[in-house]
C-alpha cells in the first residue's frame, strides 16, 4: 500500500515537472540550426552573431548554442520617447551544427538527429577561394554542396518515412479512415523523396503536413542559403553566389554574407563600426540581416512593452492571441488575463504619448480573441 502511493506521488511530480516544462518550452523562441559542409565559414558567422564564442577550425564534432539579438530599430524610437532605464531586445536561438559530410562521415546519423531538433535551417555554402583552408571535395562549388547536403537529409527523411509508413500499414487493418489518409500523404513524400526532392516540395497540403509532424523530416523544414564569399564581393556577390542564386527555386531566401570581414566588424565599438562598414560598402552588418531573416523564417513577429523602467521587445508566433503574448511576460498575465490595451508602434512615435494616442482615437482595448500584430505595443489587464 505504501509502496503504490509513493509511485502514485512520485509519478505526481513527475508530471508536473513535465507539464511545467512543456509550458515554458511553449513560451520559447524556436531556434535556427546553421548547417553545412565542413570549411564552409559556419561557426565564423555563428560567432558573428552569438553571444557563444566557438572554437574555429578543425573537423568539429560538438554543438554550440548561443542567443543572438534581433536588432529592431524601433526600439530605439520607443525608448527616445519612454526613457526607460534599459532597452531589452528580442531573441532567437542559433545552434551552430558540426559540418556534414559526404556518405555521412564523422558524426553520421548522431547529427542528423540534432539537425532533427531545430525549427529553421540556415545552410551556410562556401563561395570563396583560399589554398590556406581546403574543401572537402577538392574545388569550390557551392551548387554541387547544396545538392550533398540535400541528398544527406533526403536520405535520413526517406528512411524516417519509410519506417512510419510501415507502422501505418499495420494500423490500416483496423478499418480507420485517417490511417489510409495517412498512408497516402506518406507515399507522396516517400516518391518525392526517392526523386530526390525535398520534402519541402512535396505536392501536400498545408493540412496534411500534420502526418509529418511526429518524424520531424529534415528536408521539410524552412531554410535559408547563406552564402559566404570573400571580402571583396561582400557587397556585389561573385561568380559562386551568383551560381546558387540561378540554381535556387522561386521563393528561395538567399543572402550573400562576408562572414570574414563580419567577424572583423564584429569585433568594433560601434564608432569604428560605422567607418569600417563605410569602407567596405555596407550600410549595416550582413549578420543583422541573417538573424532577421531567421527571425521570418521562423514566422516570428515582435511586440512591445514599454515604461519607466523598461522597453522590451517580445517574441511571439504570427497569429498569436493577446492571452499568449501575455503568457511569454509571464504565465500569470495569462492565467487571468481580463484585456490587453494597445496602441501601435507607428501612432506612439506619430503623435509621441499614450495619452496623445488616445486622443486621436488609435488606443484600443481589446480581449482574448485579439490577434496581435507585429510592433503592437501592450499594457496587459490581469486579476489572479
Amino acid at each position: 500500500m505504501f509502496c503504490s502511493i509513493k509511485k502514485k506521488i512520485i509519478l505526481y511530480k513527475f508530471v508536473s515537472s513535465l507539464l511545467l516544462y512543456l509550458q515554458k518550452k511553449k513560451n520559447m523562441a524556436l531556434n535556427c540550426g546553421i548547417i553545412g559542409l565542413t570549411n564552409t565559414g559556419k561557426t565564423t558567422i555563428f560567432n558573428c552573431i552569438s553571444n557563444t564564442k566557438a572554437e574555429i577550425g578543425g573537423f568539429a564534432t560538438k554543438t554550440n548554442i548561443g542567443m543572438c539579438e534581433v536588432r529592431d530599430e524601433r526600439l530605439k524610437l520607443i525608448d527616445d520617447i519612454s526613457h526607460s532605464k534599459r532597452i531589452v531586445p528580442a531573441t532567437v536561438e542559433i545552434v551552430d551544427l558540426p559540418g556534414l559530410t559526404k556518405g555521412g562521415e564523422g558524426v553520421g546519423n548522431k547529427l542528423l538527429a540534432e539537425v532533427q531538433t531545430v525549427d529553421a535551417l540556415i545552410h551556410v555554402l562556401r563561395c570563396f577561394d583560399d589554398e590556406n583552408i581546403p574543401h572537402s571535395e577538392g574545388s569550390v562549388d557551392p551548387v554541387r554542396d547544396m545538392e550533398l547536403v540535400d541528398l544527406e537529409l533526403q536520405v535520413r527523411d526517406l528512411d524516417l518515412v519509410t519506417r512510419k509508413l510501415q507502422r501505418v500499414e499495420k494500423l490500416m487493418k483496423n478499418g480507420e479512415k485517417d490511417n489510409k489518409k495517412a498512408y497516402d500523404v506518406l507515399t507522396i513524400y516517400k516518391e518525392a523523396l526517392e526523386n530526390m526532392q525535398n520534402a519541402r516540395d512535396a505536392k501536400v497540403s498545408e493540412e496534411d503536413k500534420k502526418y509529418i509532424q511526429d518524424i520531424q523530416l529534415l528536408t521539410a523544414k524552412p531554410i535559408m542559403y547563406v552564402c559566404n564569399v570573400d571580402d571583396a564581393s561582400a557587397t556585389t556577390g561573385n561568380k559562386y553566389s551568383e551560381a546558387v542564386r540561378v540554381s535556387l527555386k522561386e521563393g528561395d531566401e538567399m543572402l550573400v554574407i562576408a562572414g570574414k570581414l563580419e567577424s572583423e566588424i564584429a569585433e568594433l565599438d560601434d564608432e569604428d563600426k560605422a567607418m569600417f562598414m563605410e569602407d567596405a560598402g555596407l550600410t549595416e552588418p550582413g549578420v543583422n540581416k541573417l538573424v532577421r531573416y531567421a527571425y521570418s523564417t521562423l514566422k516570428l513577429q515582435s511586440f512591445f512593452t514599454t515604461g519607466p523602467d523598461e522597453t522590451r521587445a517580445w517574441t511571439i508566433h504570427l497569429g498569436d492571441t493577446a492571452p499568449v503574448a501575455a503568457g511569454v511576460i509571464h504565465s500569470d498575465l495569462q492565467r487571468g488575463f481580463i484585456r490587453a490595451e494597445v496602441m501601435s508602434t507607428e501612432d506612439f512615435l506619430k503623435y509621441g504619448s499614450e495619452s496623445a494616442v488616445k486622443e486621436a482615437g488609435k488606443f484600443r482595448v481589446e480581449g482574448k480573441n485579439y490577434v496581435v500584430q507585429d510592433g503592437d505595443i501592450l499594457n496587459i489587464r490581469f486579476n489572479v
